[in-house]
């Protein structure tokens, strides 16, 4: 999935729960939201595998929805 720029809409390079615009010269703070609340989601480690749990009553999204 590629995330992109919400100034210039060019493609950000991603380091961790950060991104950089090198068109912008600018950092981002990357956060997942819930597609349905656009509320923070919680993050879910285990095996190796990311999870996202909505708190607000969404229940579990998947990467490919949000």
């Amino acid at each position: 999935m590629e995330i992109t720029c919400p100034v210039c809409h060019h493609a950000l390079e991603r380091n961790g729960d950060t991104a950089h615009c090198e068109t912008c010269a600018k950092d981002f703070s990357l956060q997942a939201l819930c597609p349905d609340c656009r509320q923070p989601l919680q993050v879910l480690k285990a095996c190796g595998a990311v999870d996202y749990f909505c708190q607000n009553g969404h229940g579990l999204i998947s990467k490919k929805t949000g």
